[in-house]
């Protein structure tokens, strides 16, 4: 009779978790989203999210894994400055960084660690597309809003916020198709191994030089978006394998060029990131030889990531992947005061605004902040 009693309690009580779990759980609902210009959906076939509203303020903690880069510390950065903008501050009861560098259990386990104490909503850029399955289960069981971005989620059960990272590298490519009509030698100066992020620039640079049919030969390097990485593997390939007739590079690019410089390689059509280093490089050097394209999304999408969870808890609709524009400057249009900056950091990412979110940072705002966990 007891082992019957406690059977009936134990199914109760699962009864009980089945039931909050489905109210936790997001409703498939059809669109628009409550804020279209801002929460676009990646496709006509992006299904809608509405998560049961949450009243504020929100506890909202920011799981970052890699850090040593000056993208990943200016993301971190400008997390902190929009967290502490007075409107979004209001919805706020606390907002906790974790940084766990490239360890992938680490970084999980530090998002296991903020549904344990009991956290609204966790903003992540994934180490790993893939190794995520368990935790994105915790998160929508305990009925935590789980935004992905930059390096997202292989998943249906959380939200995306990114920009066309493959595109990215099909831009990059095809502005070399361009500029070398009959191929040549390339480097590339690739990312962080394994992310996203670095796999679907790879893979759109490829497919279009493949595409083109021209005699392309590419060889490839790991910079880890970093300057310095990117200027001592550059170095290395243009003393092992150079000269190259072009380069395109997925951050570290001041690094990148710097290391030509040092070489006295020729400069060459360059694809590239957005670090305003680079874009006062491609402008000084444009004459030279140094034709470039420089585009990507700055560390600000962790802003737009930010708003996105915020308003999943308040009850909005949004998409399950939220599509971000890119910022784009080309050569000749480099224009200063705009696209670069002379007197801001080599290191500062340019394109810290996305207008139709209402998000726009200065420098100063964003250099302010810290990089360190709080």
């Amino acid at each position: 009779m007891v082992r019957s009693l406690a059977g009936g309690i134990v199914a109760a009580s699962a009864l009980l978790l089945l039931g909050a779990t489905a109210l936790a759980d997001p409703e498939i609902v059809s669109g628009p989203a409550a804020q279209p210009d801002c929460f676009v959906p990646w496709t006509k076939d992006t299904q809608f999210f509405k998560y049961p509203k949450k009243e504020g303020p929100y506890r909202i903690a920011l799981a970052n894994g890699y850090i040593a880069n000056t993208w990943r510390i200016q993301m971190v950065q400008t997390a902190k400055a929009y967290a502490a903008q007075p409107d979004v501050a209001a919805k706020l009861k606390e907002f906790k960084v974790v940084s766990t560098g490239e360890d992938v259990p680490a970084q999980i386990s530090a998002i296991n660690n903020f549904i344990d104490a009991g956290y609204d909503a966790i903003v992540t850029d994934a180490q790993n597309p893939t190794a995520f399955g368990p935790v994105i289960k915790r998160a929508k069981q305990a009925g935590v809003v789980l935004v992905a971005f930059d390096n997202i989620l292989d998943t249906k059960d959380a939200i995306n916020v990114n920009v066309d990272q493959k595109g990215l590298g099909e831009l990059w490519a095809k502005w070399l198709v361009e500029h070398l009509p009959n191929g040549g030698k390339v480097l590339e100066v690739r990312g962080v191994a394994g992310t996203s992020v670095d796999t679907d620039r790879h893979d759109g640079i490829h497919e279009v030089l493949k595409a083109s049919g021209k005699d392309f030969k590419v060889t490839e390097v790991m910079g880890k978006w970093d300057d310095g990485v990117a200027q001592k593997v550059t170095a290395d390939a243009i003393a092992t394998n150079g000269p190259f007739d072009g380069i395109t590079a997925q951050g570290g690019d001041t690094g990148v060029v710097q290391a030509m410089i040092d070489a006295k390689h020729p400069f060459v059509p360059f694809g590239g990131e957005t670090e305003n280093g680079f874009r006062k490089f491609c402008a000084k050097y444009s004459s030279e030889g140094l034709k470039c394209t420089s585009a990507g999304s700055g560390p600000a999408q962790v802003a737009v990531a930010i708003k996105t969870a915020i308003a999943a808890l308040e009850g909005d609709v949004v998409p399950q992947e939220v599509k971000l524009p890119l910022a784009i400057a080309s050569d000749p249009d480099f224009k200063e005061g705009q696209d670069y900056f002379p007197n801001e950091s080599d290191n500062f990412f340019v394109g810290n605004s996305f207008p139709t979110c209402g998000i726009n940072f200065t420098a100063q705002e964003i250099m302010g902040q810290t990089k360190e966990n709080q």
